[in-house]
């Protein structure tokens, strides 16, 4: 195929029907949003209650999930695998990659912190750590940077689970928010081959993706593969899967994990099985958990907390400034968010500690406690798991000749580039306007850990030369003074059970920075009433989004919207300098075709 973007066009528009997603109720903007962004600029708290009100869908698909046949198989299937010596992998793309490496994580950090208080058990409960493992589209390195093009491809989930060696006895739960990812598709195919147990979870109604993806119909309508449909709607951005999807597969997902392991642990060392025994809830109690927590972030004093974090961070973005939070249980939680930002707003991707010529993320995460190499094992549990593939496997499965010429380095080297630790950045300090926020759970405030620096002290010696040093507090009551060297205190107050998992920390915490992520791209102009403007079309799931949002606001028919934004990117690609922000080809594409400038 030639690659002049007129016929990049005309092969998407003729050749790719099947990435033509609109039918899909993930794709499509919610009535409870329409005119978002317009609604932050004028008053944040308001579009903040609106961004909070489509939270609530989630809570009517866990009301019908929790009781289905679907999701006791998945707790029977886990709970088979852990007592049988087999594994459980979750797989996912982009957001639930991260979902998968998050979940795995949990899981590990609960039995290794078992092992530390149980020292003459330490050999088995590490053993038990083992048997959760993760498989993201790109290996871990796309936790922190997208890596582009990859979810297009069946054959590359496929081989990430040849590589970690699936076989019968384990279980793979594929996590795909629109149901129809290339790769996480792959990975269902191939763990059946091998033996394993398969389970899709999505969120889109089944019946719409049979009708319409021919690849979600291959696997769902399999009887070896059992579908759980979580769909809740449309999400409160269009087609940022990032937000209410994720936060259902986090729920429910979590939730089956967290019952498997609630009935594993009579198998487990005594000192453990006895430590939660009859603190784990039913199942039933987590949809109206959930509820109690979307009523304690929509109280006053939260969303009060809320507003005022989005207004500071848009002041700072005003100036062209930078924020970079620091955490340490959070840091995670955090990482995705703000690696996300990058494709769902267009925003710099993280940029590497070698790299002098990219600008700099609007937003970074950092733990101010330990050097990176170990916050990279302390935050997945594990050392990372990377991709080292060569041309010639590349070859192998069927990859584009770009990709076969010029492998992307995704190594564990690459990885560690992204310094996360307590290194000093001088590029975080650079301009004029920059904050440090440190960013913590209520009860983790005043603990040190283990460590014998203390978390606090860690981070105001980083913090030193930013101008701004704040504290960001999910969860309480929190009831601390705080000190006069503060420049700003945000407490978003809320009720958070403890489980084994810590699910409802972690639910908080993706609450809590979707919406402020969120609200505050909304207010700086990368929302269009509640569409994503901003947009990068890395892969063709982006590309179809794209030509939609072109053609409903340029008020254009789908295949001039497509082409224009060909010719769009094409154009930016040679007129942009790699050390300038690149602008949204979407955006620029829909004032081409207002101007009537488009090559059309």
């Amino acid at each position: 195929m030639d690659d002049k973007p007129q016929d990049r066009a005309e092969h998407f528009l003729r050749n790719e029907t099947q990435f033509h997603l609109g039918a899909l109720p993930t794709e499509q903007p919610h009535p409870a949003t329409r005119g978002l962004a317009e609604i932050l600029q004028r008053d944040v708290a308001a579009g903040i209650r609106l961004l909070q009100k489509v939270d609530g869908d989630v809570a009517g698909a866990a009301d019908r999930v929790v009781p289905s046949a679907e999701f006791a198989a998945l707790v029977e299937a886990m709970l088979e695998a852990l007592g049988s010596g087999g594994r459980i992998c979750f797989s996912g793309c982009g957001a639930t990659g991260r979902l998968s490496i998050l979940l795995e994580a949990r899981w590990r950090r609960f039995w290794s912190d078992a092992a530390d208080r149980h020292a003459e058990y330490a050999g088995e409960c590490r053993r038990i750590s083992d048997r959760v493992c993760s498989i993201m589209t790109g290996g871990d390195y796309a936790l922190i940077r997208s890596v582009e093009n990859f979810e297009d491809y069946i054959s590359f989930g496929r081989r990430q689970v040849a590589d970690l060696g699936l076989e019968a006895g384990d279980v793979l739960v594929a996590i795909s928010e629109g149901g129809e990812t290339s790769s996480v598709i792959g990975t269902v195919l191939e763990a059946r081959e091998r033996g394993a147990t398969a389970f899709l979870a999505f969120n889109n109604p089944s019946a719409v993706l049979c009708r319409t993806v021919e690849r979600s119909r291959a696997v769902i309508e399999r009887p070896d593969v059992t579908a759980l449909d979580l769909s809740s709607g449309p999400m409160a951005v269009a087609g940022s899967t990032r937000m209410q999807a994720t936060t259902s597969e986090l729920l429910l997902i979590g939730a089956a994990l967290e019952q498997a392991l609630a009935r594993f642990l009579p198998n487990a060392p005594a000192p453990v099985a006895d430590e939660w025994r009859g603190r784990i809830p039913a199942p039933g109690a987590y949809p109206q958990q959930f509820r109690s927590l979307l009523v304690d972030l929509e109280a006053d004093a939260a969303v009060r907390a809320l507003a005022d974090w989005v207004g500071l961070e848009w002041e700072i973005y005003r100036q062209k400034g930078l924020v970079t939070y620091f955490a340490d249980e959070c840091l995670l939680d955090i990482l995705t968010d703000t690696t996300e930002r990058n494709p769902t707003f267009m925003l710099p991707p993280f940029r590497k500690c070698d790299d002098t010529i990219s600008p700099p993320s609007w937003a970074f995460a950092k733990n101010p406690l330990l050097p990176t190499p170990e916050v990279w094992r302390r935050i997945l549990g594990r050392p990372p798991r990377c991709l080292a593939w060569t041309p010639a496997v590349y070859a192998e499965l069927g990859a584009a000749n770009n990709i076969r010429r010029k492998p992307p380095k995704l190594d564990v080297e690459e990885i560690r580039k992204f310094r996360i630790g307590f290194e000093d950045d001088p590029g975080r300090v650079a301009p004029e306007a920059n904050a440090a926020i440190l960013t913590v759970l209520g009860d983790e405030w005043s603990a040190n850990r283990g460590d014998p620096v203390g978390l606090e002290a860690a981070f105001r010696g980083c913090a030193r030369a930013f101008r701004l040093r704040v504290a960001a507090v999910v969860g309480g009551p929190f009831t601390r003074q705080p000190p006069h060297a503060w420049d700003r205190l945000f407490h978003i107050p809320c009720r958070l059970p403890d489980t084994p998992l810590q699910l409802w920390q972690r639910l908080a915490l993706k609450l809590v920075f979707n919406t402020v992520s969120t609200a505050t791209m909304g207010c700086m102009g990368r929302l269009a009433g509640n569409w994503m403007a901003h947009v990068e079309p890395t892969n063709k799931k982006l590309v179809d989004r794209g030509t939609r949002l072109i053609a409903e606001l340029a008020g254009t028919d789908y295949a001039t919207a497509c082409r224009t934004l060909f010719e769009t990117v094409d154009d930016l690609k040679r007129t942009v300098p790699p050390d300038r922000e690149r602008p949204s080809p979407v955006a620029v594409a829909i004032e081409k075709l207002r101007q009537g400038t488009s090559g059309e």
